[in-house]
């Protein structure tokens, strides 16, 4: 059975993520910081494991990677958000969201790769945003994380591709979550307006092409950012 690490695997997204993976044939490694109930119960569910640690922490992520072992498939999910103005932002939060974003997105994969490239075999996507392609007002630090992740999978994807290695991006757009709970019902009207196909996106949405870049049928893609969003960006 193959393996497969999905990071912050006990938020909305990510579990879409891990149950979609499972359904494919994956044994799942769920990660998780602070959400241990979520991620032992999802754990359980879909007959895999939780493993407890923060992907901004480079040592933590190491020996998580010896007690993990091999994989074929890591899923960089674990991300953070800050919405205000870019001269509001505190220091502390605009270094925490870009250690989670960005930094971790590049951590969990140094930590990981060594394996597939020794096997010779492996597959690495990585979660960006809309906000990552284009940029959004009031989500300036998150926009540069998320375009930061976008730059490192093209370049690791030509760096790693020799080894066998293909390393893809999701894009999601405005994705129906716990996370947008804070926005009005008005709100929520206004953005949808804004969204061609008129729907708001689900986690499955965004599973979906996780499980599409993962498989088989995706041999040929790397290097390549598939943006979930309704056409809100195109």
């Amino acid at each position: 059975m193959k393996n497969a690490l999905v990071t912050g695997g006990a938020g909305g997204i990510g579990q879409a993520v891990c149950r979609r993976l499972a359904h494919d044939g994956y044994r799942i490694i769920v990660n998780y910081s602070r959400s241990k109930e979520k991620a032992e119960a999802l754990a359980a569910e879909i007959g895999g494991d939780a493993v407890c640690f923060d992907v901004a922490d480079v040592e933590a992520i190491r020996s998580a990677a010896k007690l993990i072992g091999s994989i074929e498939l890591l899923v960089n999910n674990a991300g953070v958000s800050v919405v205000d103005t870019f001269d509001r932002v505190s220091d502390s939060d605009a270094r925490r969201l870009m250690d989670v974003n960005l930094s971790g997105t590049m951590n969990c994969s140094r930590a990981f790769l060594p394996a597939m490239i020794s096997a010779k075999h492996g597959c690495i996507i990585n979660i960006s945003s809309m906000w990552g392609q284009v940029g959004a007002s009031c989500e300036v630090d998150y926009s540069a994380s998320k375009a930061g992740i976008i730059g490192f999978t093209k370049a690791l994807a030509k760096e790693t591709a020799p080894s066998g290695i293909r390393v893809n991006c999701v894009a999601p757009g405005f994705i129906m979550t716990e996370m947008n709970a804070r926005y009005s019902t008005e709100d929520l009207e206004f953005i949808r307006q804004d969204i061609p196909l008129g729907i708001f996106g689900t986690p499955d949405h965004v599973a979906d092409a996780v499980a599409f870049l993962a498989s088989p049928q995706a041999e040929y893609i790397t290097g390549q950012t598939l943006a979930v969003n309704g056409g809100m960006v195109i």
